[in-house]
């Protein structure tokens, strides 16, 4: 066996330490299995996206006109703003 070296966050770790207990398993165990998996099936088996809908072109040209309104003295109302 090989020894492989993962870093992650501290908070990430605890919270993956914790399920891993609570589903009986080890973090090495937790790693072979997503390893075999991702060998068997030849892909990441979850989708893995860059997408923030953020940054979506919709949503940077509602900020954009936002940002004018406001520095024109337009505020709009936000729908998740209650009036």
């Amino acid at each position: 066996m090989m020894n492989v070296s993962v870093r992650m966050e501290n908070e990430t770790k605890k919270e993956f330490e914790k399920f891993c207990k609570d589903v009986g398993l080890s973090i090495s165990a937790a790693f072979n299995i997503f390893a075999k998996k991702v060998i068997r099936e030849r892909r990441i088996p979850f989708d893995i996206s860059n997408e923030d809908p953020f940054y979506s072109a919709e949503n940077q040209a509602r900020l954009a006109l936002s940002i004018r309104h406001a520095k024109e003295g337009k505020l709009t109302e936000h729908e998740l703003i209650e009036a």
